[in-house]
C-alpha cells in the first residue's frame, strides 16, 4: 500500500505491534513511526473499510520489522505521552493559506 515502509529482509519479518479498530489511527501511528526511523506498515485497514459492520470485530495491524520492535515500542510511548501532538493555536511553519474561495 502507498506510504507503508519498503521490506528489507535483514530487518526480521514483519510483526504486530499493536492493534487499533480505527484505520485513521493505525495510520497516524505509522507516520510516527516512520519519522521516528522505524519502518512501518498497516495491514487489514481495506478489510475493516469494505466490511463496515464487522469493523469492530477486525482490528487494523500496524506491523514493523521484528528486529526494531524495540525501538518501535519507544515511539509508541512517545505517541502515547503526546510528543507527536501538533499545537493547535499554531499553523505550521511555512504554511500559505490557499487563496482561492
Amino acid at each position: 500500500m502507498h506510504g507503508d515502509s519498503p521490506y528489507d529482509p535483514t530487518d526480521g519479518d514483519w510483526q504486530t505491534l499493536v492493534t487499533f479498530f480505527s484505520p485513521t489511527e493505525a495510520f497516524l501511528l505509522r507516520g510516527c513511526l516512520q519519522a521516528g526511523g522505524v519502518p512501518a506498515m498497516v495491514a487489514d485497514a481495506q478489510l475493516v473499510q469494505a466490511h463496515g459492520l464487522l469493523a469492530s470485530a477486525i482490528p487494523v495491524r500496524v506491523m514493523v520489522p521484528e528486529k526494531l520492535m524495540r525501538q518501535a515500542q519507544t515511539v509508541v510511548e512517545a505517541y502515547h505521552r503526546g510528543d507527536f501532538a501538533l499545537p493547535e493555536d499554531e499553523l505550521p511553519p511555512n504554511f500559505t493559506p490557499d487563496p482561492s474561495p
